[in-house]
């Protein structure tokens, strides 16, 4: 069995989508960059590096332009369904290690495969922004396409292990760095918050992703918020940042989303988006709150520390109260002003 990554997708319960949908002016594919090896481990100050010119068009690049619309939401462009993988590398101290070829890919995408400096210069981009120690279970790396501004990146639980994740991105989308930034950093966020230290992977939802009937009962027997993967730890991340923010609101979502025709269902999200605008920091925020926290851990990452005044950005305070996670984003900017390409 080839090194697959699994998603498990239970549309009767919930859309679970760890992939990151964006919208990119770029039309270049990616540009060759030197290869950048991942950053050693330093002793960093608490304060983090400062390159407001790389952060700060960051931020704008992946905010929600004061002009929006119901009618360019950045979550329900028309995009691909599965778009075609190209190859997938085992991950072994950092190095790309055999990777597996997938079969009957077109003449067209050929050198995208083949193309394995590209594919080396995003992985040590991805490694040289994320500290190694706090990504042990991300074991696999594909390159795939669903063609130009739809998925640019998405994680998931490995084909045959629930406790390792691996990294997805979409070479086509990669030219533009302000948003594959931002993107790598919000992937991150997933492997941060769902990882088996948080969220233990439910074995039995694990081996039999579309049995409703055992995904009901695993989460009938869960007392704290269930992500879809198990069961969340009470002092995880994720049930602190859903007990703070989504108690009040998640019925309403979820009868949303439980919406299966998708145009309905996205015309659904736009309204609770602008509904409750001043909760969230992007409209992709509103599709799951795994995304939500995963949003808000990017603008934790890349913007000033804000005032509070509203719950969005509350958001982004929350992950302030946590010493560690300061640290994190320390190293990260630290990492970012030194890599970034220029």
């Amino acid at each position: 069995m080839p090194p697959l990554t699994k998603l498990i997708l239970v549309s009767v319960i919930l859309i679970t989508s760890l992939a990151c949908v964006t919208l990119l002016g770029g039309e270049s594919p990616l540009e060759e960059q030197p290869l950048m090896p991942p950053t050693p481990a330093h002793v960093y100050p608490f304060e983090p590096a400062s390159c407001p010119l790389i952060t700060n068009q960051i931020v704008e690049a992946n905010a929600p332009s004061s002009d929006s619309s119901e009618d360019d939401s950045g979550y329900d462009e028309e995009v691909s369904d599965e778009g075609t993988y190209l190859v997938t590398y085992l991950i072994d101290n950092e190095n790309l290690i055999e990777p597996y070829y997938y079969e009957d890919i077109s003449s067209d995408l050929q050198n995208e495969q083949d193309n394995f400096e590209a594919h080396q210069t995003l992985w040590n981009y991805f490694a040289s922004l994320i500290p190694y120690e706090h990504r042990p279970h991300l074991t696999e790396f594909s390159i795939f396409t669903d063609g130009e501004n739809n998925t640019l990146a998405a994680v998931a639980q490995t084909y045959n292990e629930p406790d390792l994740w691996g990294l997805e991105v979409d070479i086509a989308d990669t030219s533009d760095y302000y948003y594959l930034s931002f993107t790598l950093v919000h992937e991150f966020a997933h492997l941060l918050t769902l990882g088996p230290e948080q969220v233990p992977p439910s074995l039995a939802i694990f081996n039999n992703p579309d049995d409703n009937e055992i995904y009901l009962q695993e989460l009938s027997a869960c007392s704290t918020y269930f992500p879809g993967e198990g069961c969340s730890n009470r002092a995880s991340y994720i049930n602190q940042f859903y007990n703070q923010f989504w108690t009040e609101i998640h019925d309403e979502w979820n009868e949303i989303n439980l919406e299966e025709d998708e145009d309905v269902l996205y015309e659904k999200l736009d309204d609770f988006y602008y509904q409750y605008e001043d909760q969230f920091l992007t409209d992709y925020a509103v599709t799951h709150p795994a995304e939500d926290i995963a949003e808000s851990f990017g603008f934790f990452v890349f913007a000033e520390k804000p005032a509070g005044d509203t719950i969005a950005e509350q958001k982004i305070l929350f992950f302030y109260q946590f010493p560690e996670l300061v640290k994190l984003r320390t190293e990260i900017l630290n990492n970012l002003c030194t890599v970034f390409p220029q």
